[in-house]
């Protein structure tokens, strides 16, 4: 596998994109949907290869589900595809201009950021909501999944580029890596001159190796060691239901909460029917000194515990003096993904929103809300956790930037 190459192709193709109109490549994502749908059967196949080889190796119970498909979800893969089409086309809006005293008209205007790799883990539908994110905002891009899910992401990307091409996208602009080893990976993190921004997506130490080792630009996203703080002024039936959701509907994902602190006041008539709850979904609780005489099941929990983020039915817990001492916790501890607060008191939450430095703050909501989709932004490349050019969800405009186009009549300076 030559990355040069594939750089090369990739490059090519992102300068014929600068040509492509909305029609053409909603016309392209249409085509890629239809044929996930048609080639249903055998991305199952590919998928079931990988599922087997997860089971032989003993990948956690999470991490299965975050490999698994079936028809429901090829067919939402193929239904974000759709609602892509649905969105605006960044790249097609204006950004004004202006006419300086000199004559000259200089215009903002929109445009992809040119080629895009992609490195992430077992988690499939991420090839297609990828490359359907980079047609719609006129990317090229190179993707390196992981070695979990490698049959499925080669099925997958086969048939939407084999689709795409069909329509009339260019060659070299929709590339996978077949080679999922580290060299590899590496040397995509070097490829200067070709790659105009990496994003890696997956757990902290696939995030750390990029953004240590990468020498081309990258955003850093996705790990979420995510709080939710339950004020004393809580809706106890609210914050209960707040609290599965965002820890049990899907632990595996980045904007599960891995952390529950309680207000002092409540830890009393609170915990017991938190953990019950808890207990019923099979969730480790691991807690402080304070909280662990109420968890029938429960460890101490250690320093290390409330910085890891981990992707399982395992919940920090930890009882708290008051607002203050919950936003200073989550300042230490957080990676400035998702934080809630579940409360009755409107100054605490304005102070919650206001002091709580995260890519999305909640007041009585589910952490589980920081995605794309919910956002209204259709699919999405990853969850931005960093301040510069892009945060939080980064939808299809986060995908691009912007260059001045400047009309003159022979002026010179």
């Amino acid at each position: 596998m030559n990355l040069t190459a594939m750089g090369k192709a990739a490059r090519a193709a992102s300068m014929r994109l600068n040509t492509f109109g909305t029609a053409q490549k909603d016309a392209v994502l249409a085509a890629m949907a239809d044929a996930l749908l048609a080639h249903t059967d055998e991305i199952l196949a590919a998928n079931a290869l990988d599922m087997a080889s997860a089971d032989e190796n003993g990948v956690a119970k999470a991490m299965m589900d975050r490999l698994r498909l079936d028809e429901g979800r090829v067919a939402s893969m193929a239904k974000g595809l759709r609602d892509v089409i649905a969105l605006s086309d960044p790249t097609a809006e204006g950004e004004g201009s202006v006419t300086r005293p000199n004559g000259l008209i200089i215009a903002k205007r929109r445009v992809p950021l040119g080629v895009i790799g992609i490195i992430f883990e077992a988690r499939p539908n991420v090839t297609a909501d990828a490359i359907g994110l980079c047609v719609k905002s006129g990317n090229a891009c190179i993707l390196r999944g992981g070695k979990e899910a490698i049959h499925s992401n080669l099925a997958i990307a086969k048939v939407m580029n084999d689709a795409a091409v069909a329509a009339g996208y260019p060659e070299g602009g929709i590339q996978i890596l077949s080679d999922t080893s580290r060299e590899t990976a590496a040397e995509m993190m070097r490829l200067n001159g070709y790659i105009d921004v990496l994003i890696p997506r997956g757990g902290a130490g696939l995030i750390q190796s990029v953004v240590k080792n990468a020498t081309v630009p990258v955003i850093e996203t996705g790990v979420g060691v995510c709080h939710t703080f339950i004020d004393a002024s809580a809706d106890f039936d609210m914050a209960l239901k707040i609290i599965i959701n965002a820890k049990c509907s899907r632990p595996s994902v980045c904007n599960a909460m891995e952390t529950l602190l309680i207000h002092k006041d409540i830890a009393d008539e609170f915990l017991p029917l938190a953990f019950g709850e808890l207990e019923k979904q099979n969730v480790e609780l691991r807690c402080c000194e304070a909280s662990l005489p109420y968890a029938k099941n429960g460890v101490a929990a250690s320093a290390q515990d409330y910085y890891t983020e981990y992707n399982d039915y395992v919940l920090n817990v930890r009882v708290v003096e008051d607002l203050a001492a919950a936003i200073s916790h989550i300042a230490e501890h957080s990676t400035r993904h998702s934080e809630a607060i579940v409360t009755k008191d409107y100054a605490n939450a304005q102070s919650f929103l206001n002091m709580v430095d995260a890519a999305a703050v909640y007041v009585n909501a589910s952490t589980r809300f920081t995605d794309g989709g919910e956002f209204g932004l259709g699919a999405e490349i990853g969850i931005s956790t960093q301040k510069l050019h892009a945060r939080g969800p980064m939808g299809l405009k986060e995908l691009t930037t912007y260059k001045y186009v400047v009309y003159g009549d022979g002026q010179i300076r």
